[in-house]
């Protein structure tokens, strides 16, 4: 007897999956609250790790009690609890045998589901998970959280390498135009690509584990992207000839503001997924300064930096004379023990006047404040796509992987900002602080324009709300298609 589809006699039921870093869950936790008000049934798997943060520092598992059915599990990430997950432990700790704990854990839980899963959203990165999901004959999507021109360049690696365009060729070559990445060959420099391509050995562990992460996406049944057509189409068509069925269903944290606002009005209250404490004295602050007067400024969950590029940033904020706003990390300043708090300390007594420094931020808010005119960021995709939708224009600082590409998107491309990647030199950032906030408005009016445009992307009838309309029945009607059935 055939079984009934669960439209038929059940909602479906969802497994979204992110990798254990705070940007890929911000991303797929907010994807599986818009699945859960189309009235899927979720459970949103997150590392043991992880879920106690969120617990600690955040409110959901009372917030997410309103949608029937959605459900919080947890699994292993592989290490041990009291490992300290710091900088960019994911990449350094990524090997064969913490990736087969997690899949064995991964496959238990979807063997052992009840009910049974209809569809996994895994993160792109987790080709694992395909393997998985394959084997038990359920279709998967990958959610590729970084900006599809990223991802488009880390799948391109291996042609750029046999072009004889990687390695580069010490620092000379960092401003020659890379010609094989479809799409991209009149902005794409040798320094725009991501951190990893610097390294000298091309058959580097990391390079190796990237390019083959980003190839075996495209095998599962479809691709998400946090972006829309309007911001990335170009890009998205050339990603289209390797994954046919994408869904560009961007900006995420706007099209869920949108669908929260239709159901409940202005006053709806949202859940802010952190894995750290939020200094919400910060908004009293801004709330006395002048319209568009404060430079925002933060670098993300993991971005480290020395004691003297804190420095170097400082004094450049402080010399720009513009008022601002910073988020320093208590883990982010490299030292000696308590060094990284002790200068973090000596500047607020010697910034009082000028600026406000947290360890952290309700970023979304910040970025939509009236006071704030400007963000000097890392160029975490996330972190741009709020900006973009606040309509504020950029100082791009990219740390590592994608962010070296989106901060030459941001400046190149969209022209809503400046690209400040590979210097940290006071009177730089003091004059680029100064071209965004005083003296280029162009920077202002085009953030602007963009900002409606990307807005309306998410509005009833846009591009990026079809695409999530067009998701949500796809996975309702068993549309997605797996290579291997039981």
């Amino acid at each position: 007897m055939e079984m009934d589809s669960p439209s038929q006699s059940r909602p479906p039921h969802v497994v979204i999956f992110p990798l254990p870093l705070q940007g890929h869950i911000n991303s797929m936790i907010k994807l599986a609250e818009l699945l859960a008000l189309a009235g899927f049934k979720l459970t949103f798997l997150n590392s043991h790790h992880n879920h106690e943060r969120l617990i600690k520092f955040t409110n959901i598992v009372a917030y997410f009690k309103r949608y029937p059915g959605f459900e919080l599990k947890t699994i292993t990430d592989g290490l041990p609890l009291d490992h300290p997950r710091s900088g960019n432990w994911f990449l350094e700790t990524y090997e064969e045998a913490i990736i087969m704990k997690i899949k064995q854990s991964f496959r238990e839980m979807l063997m052992n589901s009840n009910p049974p899963v209809d569809c996994v959203i895994a993160d792109g990165f987790s080709g694992f998970a395909i393997d998985v999901a394959n084997e038990l004959g359920i279709p998967i999507i990958g959610f590729r959280t970084s900006s599809p021109r990223s991802f488009w360049v880390y799948y391109s690696i291996t042609d750029i390498i046999k072009a004889g365009e990687l390695p580069i060729r010490g620092s000379e070559d960092m401003d020659r135009l890379i010609t094989t990445v479809p799409g991209m060959e009149t902005y794409l420099r040798c320094r725009d690509l991501p951190s990893f391509c610097r390294k000298s050995d091309i058959e580097d562990s990391t390079v190796q584990l990237i390019v083959k992460q980003t190839r075996k996406s495209t095998q599962a049944d479809a691709l998400i992207f946090n972006t829309t057509d309007e911001l990335d189409g170009p890009i998205l068509s050339q990603i289209r000839t390797k994954c046919a069925n994408i869904y560009p269903i961007g900006p995420l944290h706007a099209q869920l503001n949108t669908k929260l606002k239709a159901k409940h009005g202005e006053s709806f209250d949202q859940f802010s997924n952190t894995l750290r404490e939020e200094d919400k004295s910060c908004i009293p602050w801004l709330d006395k300064q002048p319209y568009r007067s404060v430079i925002y400024v933060s670098f993300g969950s993991i971005t480290s930096t020395s004691r003297d590029q804190l420095v170097e940033l400082w004094y450049g904020l402080l010399n720009s004379k513009t008022k601002f706003l910073f988020v320093v990390r208590p883990d982010s300043v490299i030292g000696k023990d308590g060094e990284g708090e002790d200068v973090v300390k000596e500047l607020m007594e010697k910034s009082k006047d000028r600026g406000y420094i947290v360890d952290w931020a309700p970023q979304e808010v910040v970025l939509n404040h009236q006071a704030v005119g400007g963000f000097l960021t890392h160029s975490g995709w996330n972190s741009t796509l709020e900006s973009i939708v606040a309509g504020v224009p950029m100082v791009c600082w990219p740390y590592f992987a994608d962010q070296q590409v989106t901060s030459r998107v941001v400046s190149r491309v969209w022209k809503i900002g400046l690209d400040m990647k590979d210097v940290c030199d006071r009177k730089i950032v003091e004059n680029m602080v100064n071209d965004v906030m005083v003296d280029r408005k162009e920077f202002v009016n085009s953030a602007t324009d963009m900002a409606k445009v990307i807005n309306q992307c998410v509005s009833i009838g846009g591009s990026s709300s079809n695409n999530l309309d067009r998701l949500i029945e796809d996975i309702r009607m068993k549309r997605l298609k797996t290579t291997k059935r039981l």
